[in-house]
């Protein structure tokens, strides 16, 4: 059996649900997904219930995560019309969370005033990062150039916003950016042909944006889950939430495009671990590595993997690659199918 050492990945754009939807996922069962899936440091969104907008909730968050989390986490602050300027939880977070266009939770920011008051104020040493779909992604672009400042864009999943990015770092902005498995692998036709499970925000696109993301990976920074599970019958209700399951999918789906020939091992490494680690200003912990099979053939199935919502929307898909081993700090914490990382082993990405 061949054995591919690589460095353990970062995934800086999760949905762990803890605290107040924990029937989805909780630190404990996320972060030990996450490890299933070779990733040893996840930033947690702020779309909880209650958001996290402010010490409060921040301080709840971090004892919840110190208690039960497996892996290492950082937090993003949610902003909000009544927290641009203010410096609730800044050294406790690992980046700001504007969310410009419509997804899962309150958080939608609706005035131009209020996004231009936290590109203004948020400190430069801490990133701001943008759920920014089509207009709004020149908006980000516009005010980061304005303001002279960087910013990052998640899952971009558009031809003209990843071909607009390309322009815009072309020309020097300080633009960084990501995508997700499930707009590199999926498209609007998976959503047609089976519904609510396929439902995400952004939207899955066509087959020409699919190609145009992986035409211009070369000026992605990172890939990042947007790991976002709900229950079955929550997708199968006839309101179902955005949002699908990646933690442990995501190494598999690339590693398989490796065999394919599509990505190289170089270019994973950077996309699942120096990009996302430079990114968000976090330093990877040290002797992290995940060990994998790159020969192994598998099938991608729900039942088989550790999120609490044990559903993928790779479902039934063939890929070549299997994570065997990972080492957080030289410790070995998972092997096989078993997370050996009991909860509270984690740490805090920014207060460490």
């Amino acid at each position: 059996m061949a054995t591919l050492t690589l460095p353990a990945l970062i995934d800086i754009h999760v949905h762990l649900r803890d605290p107040g939807a924990t029937h989805k996922e909780d630190f404990a069962t996320g972060t030990a997904a996450a490890l299933a899936g070779g990733v040893v440091a996840v930033l947690d969104m702020p779309n909880n219930t209650p958001p996290t907008t402010d010490e409060a909730a921040l301080r709840r968050k971090g004892e919840l995560a110190s208690t039960k989390a497996r892996c290492d986490f950082g937090f993003y602050l949610g902003a909000t019309v009544g927290n641009a300027g203010q410096s609730v939880g800044i050294h406790e977070v690992a980046g700001l969370k504007m969310y410009l266009n419509e997804t899962y939770g309150p958080l939608q920011l609706e005035a131009l005033s209020t996004v231009m008051a936290h590109f203004r104020h948020w400190p430069r040493g801490k990133p701001i990062a943008a759920h920014a779909e089509q207009l709004s992604t020149a908006v980000v672009i516009g005010l980061a150039q304005l303001y002279g400042r960087s910013a990052h864009i998640c899952h971009v999943s558009r031809k003209a916003e990843i071909e607009l990015i390309r322009h815009a770092k072309a020309n020097g902005a300080k633009i960084t950016c990501e995508v997700t498995p499930h707009h590199l692998f999926l498209t609007e036709q998976y959503a047609e042909r089976v519904g609510g499970f396929g439902h995400v925000k952004p939207a899955l696109g066509t087959p020409e944006d699919r190609e145009a993301l992986w035409a211009n990976l070369d000026i992605v920074d990172a890939v990042a889950s947007d790991h976002a599970p709900h229950t079955i019958e929550e997708k199968e209700s006839e309101t179902p939430p955005p949002g699908v399951p990646g933690l442990e999918t995501t190494l598999p789906l690339l590693l398989n495009a490796v065999a394919e020939g599509r990505l190289s091992v170089e270019r994973l490494v950077e996309l699942t671990h120096h990009g996302p680690a430079r990114v968000m200003g976090v330093r990877p912990p040290e002797e992290s590595y995940v060990e994998v099979d790159p020969d192994a053939r598998h099938l991608l199935h729900g039942a088989d993997l550790l999120t609490k919502c044990r559903w993928t929307p790779f479902e039934g898909m063939r890929v070549q690659g299997l994570v065997r081993s990972v080492y957080l700090r030289g410790t070995r914490v998972y092997e096989d199918g078993e997370v050996l990382a009991p909860p509270g082993s984690g740490r805090s990405l920014v207060l460490s």
